[in-house]
């Protein structure tokens, strides 16, 4: 039975953290609001979303993988969380012919799929260094 009980702390952990670093990256992203755009149908925002959800929850896997308590995958998580805001805030930084957050709001897939692309590329790196 504790195994359940186990499984479903760290079910409701995954969501608690996915919601927490989703409502940040709204604040990061000052251009647009994210649920605003995806109801609007922006794919290139639901792919931006897709990829921060994704990412975080790769990190968690990782993070419930190589930790002993639940505590410990709370903090490698948070910890997985803010590292995915920097990579999103470098990325943005990095990409100087153009902004991120404006190509994104227009509606750009191919930027929402690179940036889809980082979120999911950067979390297996940070997740793999959780030991």
């Amino acid at each position: 039975m504790g195994a359940f009980i186990t499984t479903f702390l760290y079910f409701l952990i995954a969501i608690i953290v996915v919601l927490i670093g989703l409502v940040i990256f709204e604040w990061i992203t000052t251009k647009y609001k994210d649920w605003d755009e995806v109801s609007n149908g922006n794919q290139a925002v639901a792919l931006s979303i897709a990829g921060k959800i994704v990412g975080i929850c790769i990190i968690l896997a990782f993070a419930i993988y190589h930790s002993v308590t639940i505590w410990e995958t709370l903090i490698w998580g948070g910890y997985g969380v803010i590292l995915q805001m920097i990579a999103y805030l470098l990325f943005e930084l990095m990409t100087r012919k153009f902004s991120v957050e404006d190509k994104i709001k227009q509606n750009n897939v191919a930027v929402g799929i690179i940036s889809l692309a980082v979120s999911l590329g950067l979390a297996f790196v940070i997740g793999a260094s959780i030991t």
